[in-house]
């Protein structure tokens, strides 16, 4: 089973488009075999796009989006947000579909392959991420704790997690380094806001 955060050289491709609106505006993603929610937008992912929109009333931010896929969540809230944002995955055909999704939606942003934050050198006011669960807790620990390192002075952290996939559990690893405030809870997903203590 080839996962979405892997690069496999002969997986076929099959381009079909996913259209999507919030607050007015409609947005065209371009999808493929290979990425994370290939046929529609996932819940987890809308619920914290709208998340953030009900609670960030701020424009022309910097943030970054961790583990993008073909670019949902940055494109969407860039947009909407009039914001510019950089999208990182290790994922190479999601990169070129987040490259496509980019120039189709009009939107001030660049994406770039990172594992994490391996190639990013930016600080941004927020960084966002639906962390891939199935790369594992590690992976998920590492670019949640390690965003701290990226934050401008009052940044924060937004991410979605499952309650059955350990939502708990990884709050509590983190509150080392973050005071954690779930935001929302709909259909066991939890989204949480970060930030630094």
């Amino acid at each position: 089973m080839e996962h979405y955060f892997t690069n496999s050289q002969n997986l076929r491709s099959e381009i079909r488009s996913i259209s999507y609106e919030n607050k007015g505006q409609v947005f065209t993603f371009f999808s493929d075999l290979g990425v994370f929610s290939k046929d529609k937008i996932d819940f987890g992912s809308r619920l914290l796009v709208d998340t953030i929109l009900e609670n960030e009333k701020r424009k022309n931010l910097e943030f970054l989006d961790v583990g993008c896929g073909y670019g949902f969540i940055g494109i969407t809230l860039s947009l909407i947000l009039d914001s510019c944002v950089e999208m990182v995955d290790v994922n190479k055909r999601a990169l070129h579909l987040c490259e496509r999704n980019i120039k189709e939606n009009k939107i001030k942003g660049k994406c770039y392959l990172s594992n994490v934050y391996e190639n990013v050198e930016g600080k941004y006011d927020f960084i966002v991420t639906n962390p891939p669960i199935r790369a594992g807790k590690a992976v998920v620990l590492e670019i949640l704790l390690e965003a701290r390192n990226y934050l401008k002075k009052d940044g924060v952290l937004w991410f979605v997690v499952r309650k059955d996939q350990g939502a708990k559990s990884l709050i509590k690893n983190i509150e080392t380094v973050y005071n954690c405030e779930i935001v929302k809870k709909e259909k066991g997903f939890y989204v949480i806001l970060a930030k630094m203590h």
